[in-house]
C-alpha cells in the first residue's frame, strides 16, 4: 500500500525521531526535568488539564479541547500515538503543529541534551518540543494526555494542574507498570497533586482502593461523576448539581457516556474557578469533537474502486476490545435483532495481551484475518492464528496474510455487512496513510 508523499520537513522529523527510537521506553522524570531546565522550563508557562487512564484518554482530551476552543480560549492538545503524522500529537485550537515548527522544536530540544548525562528517550524529546510549542503559542490551557502510566511519564512535570482526570484502569503495559491492577493504579494515580481537583471514572475495586488512598493522602477534591444518559439518537444529558445539560455525542459507543461525563465534570470545575464556559460552548464543542480511528466508520475503496464500509477501532487492550465487542453486538441487535457472524481484520503488537483481546472479540461463525503491523514490534500473525483457533474453534475463517493490503483484499471477498479493522492504532494509521478513506457518520445494514 503506497503512502502519501511527505514534505522535506516531515522527512527530517521522522529521521530525527528514528535516531532517538533506540532508547525505547525508560520511565523516569530526572532526564525530563534536566532537559526542560536546559530549555528554560517552558512547562511552567503552560496551565494544564492532565488526563491519564487505560482507555478513554484521547476521547476526553478531544471533548475538552473542542469545548474550550468554542468557549474562546487558546487551547493546546497533546495526545499519542498518532495515526499518520507525528504532527497530529501537538495541536492548538484543532490545528496540528506545522512541520517546520515541529522540526525547529525538536532541534532545539536535541541541542539542549547534556552529552554527559543519560540521553532522553524519543518520547521525552518530543514532549519537550510540545511544551516549548505550547509556551511559545501562549496557550490559555493545554490538555495533556499521559503517554504511559503517569507517575514517571514525561508529561508529569507540572506541580499544579488545573484538573487531573483518571478515565479508566485495566491491565495494560504491565511490563512497565506492574503485574496487578493495584500496581497499575498506583502508577497512573501518580499524576494526582496535593490540593488539585480530580475527576475520576469508574474503576475496578482493586484500583479504586489504591486511588482513593492516594486522593485522601494528597487532600484532593474529587468528583466521581455518574455516566451521562442517552437522550435520543446521538444525544446525551448530564446533571451538573442542579443543572442538566443536553448535548450532542458524536463519538460512538456506550463508553462515551462515561468519557463525555468526565470531560463535562472537569469543565464545570473550571467554571467554578471563573472560566467562562457556557452551556452553549459545551454543546457546540461536544458536537464538533473528533477522535479518528476509534469506533469510526469509513468508506474504503476496494481494488475495483467500489466503496466498502469499514469500521476502524484501536482495541489494543482487553478493555477496549470489550467495548468494541459491545458496540458490534448492539449494531447487530438494532439491525437484525441478533448477533451474526462478523469479519475481523486484526494486527497487534507483540507486547499486547493477545489471548484476552481475541477472547473479548471472537464469536463462533466469525472470520479472522490476521496481518503484521508494519514498521513496529508486531505479533506474529501465524501465532495469532493458533491462538484464535484455540480460543474459538468454530471460526468460519482464520488465516494469516503477509501484509495489510493482502488482508484487505481477502476480507472484501467474503460477503457480510460488517468488516472491522482493529488491534493496533498503528495498523489503522497504515490504512489512513495509504488511501485517506472518507469518514461516514452512520452505516446501515445493506439488504441481504
Amino acid at each position: 500500500m503506497a503512502s502519501q508523499p511527505q514534505s522535506a520537513a516531515e522527512s527530517k522529523i521522522n529521521l530525527l525521531l528514528e535516531s532517538l527510537g533506540h532508547f525505547g521506553v525508560d520511565l523516569s522524570l530526572d532526564r525530563m526535568h534536566r532537559l526542560l531546565g536546559a530549555m528554560g522550563n517552558p512547562q511552567r508557562r503552560v496551565p494544564i488539564i492532565h488526563v491519564a487512564g487505560s482507555n478513554g484518554k484521547g476521547s476526553v482530551c478531544a471533548y475538552l479541547a473542542s469545548v474550550l476552543t468554542q468557549a474562546g480560549y487558546r487551547v493546546g492538545r497533546y495526545t499519542s500515538p498518532h495515526l499518520v503524522s507525528w504532527r497530529e500529537r501537538i495541536e492548538v485550537n484543532g490545528r496540528a503543529i506545522a512541520a517546520p515548527d515541529l522540526l525547529s522544536g525538536l532541534e532545539r530540544a536535541i541541542a539542549a541534551i547534556d552529552a554527559n548525562q543519560p540521553s532522553p528517550t524519543q518520547f521525552e524529546v518530543f514532549t519537550a518540543a510540545a511544551w516549548q510549542y505550547f509556551a511559545n503559542s501562549a496557550v490559555d490551557v493545554a490538555v495533556m494526555e499521559v503517554g504511559l502510566g503517569g507517575r514517571l511519564d514525561a508529561t508529569n512535570v507540572v506541580d499544579d494542574p488545573l484538573v487531573t482526570i483518571l478515565t479508566s484502569l485495566s491491565r495494560e503495559h504491565w511490563q512497565q507498570l506492574g503485574p496487578t491492577l493495584g500496581d497499575i493504579a498506583r502508577e497512573k494515580a501518580g499524576i494526582l497533586k496535593p490540593g488539585c481537583p480530580a475527576v475520576i471514572g469508574p474503576l475496578p475495586p482493586e484500583a479504586e482502593a489504591v486511588v482513593k488512598q492516594q486522593l485522601q493522602h494528597l487532600g484532593c477534591y474529587v468528583w466521581w461523576p455518574a455516566p451521562a444518559l442517552r437522550q435520543g439518537e446521538g444525544m446525551a444529558c448530564f446533571t451538573l448539581e442542579d443543572d442538566t445539560i443536553t448535548y450532542p455525542l458524536p463519538l460512538l459507543g456506550d463508553h462515551q457516556l462515561v468519557n463525555s461525563a468526565l470531560a463535562i465534570a472537569a469543565l464545570h470545575l473550571l467554571r467554578q474557578r471563573g472560566w467562562r464556559i457556557t452551556d452553549q460552548a459545551i454543546q457546540r464543542g461536544m458536537a464538533l469533537a473528533q477522535w479518528p480511528g476509534r469506533l469510526q466508520w469509513v468508506e474504503w475503496l476496494d481494488a475495483n474502486h467500489q466503496p466498502l464500509p469499514l469500521l476502524l477501532d484501536g482495541a489494543h487492550n482487553p478493555g477496549a476490545a470489550l467495548e468494541l465487542r459491545r458496540y458490534v453486538d448492539q449494531w447487530w441487535a438494532q439491525r437484525s435483532g441478533r448477533t451474526q457472524p462478523t469479519q475481523w481484520l486484526i494486527g497487534m503488537l507483540a507486547t499486547k495481551d493477545h489471548e484476552d483481546i481475541l477472547t473479548a472479540l471472537l464469536r463462533p461463525g466469525d472470520s479472522l484475518y490476521l496481518v503484521p503491523v508494519a514498521g513496529n514490534q508486531s505479533a506474529d500473525p501465524f501465532a495469532l492464528v493458533a491462538i484464535g483457533r484455540k480460543l474459538c474453534p468454530q471460526l468460519h475463517h482464520c488465516r494469516a496474510y503477509k501484509d495489510l493490503a493482502a488482508g484487505l483484499a481477502a476480507i472484501i471477498e467474503e460477503p457480510g455487512p460488517i468488516k472491522i479493522l482493529c488491534g493496533s492504532l498503528y495498523l489503522i494509521g497504515d490504512l489512513l496513510a495509504s488511501q485517506r478513506p472518507l469518514p461516514i457518520s452512520t452505516y446501515e445494514t445493506p439488504t441481504e
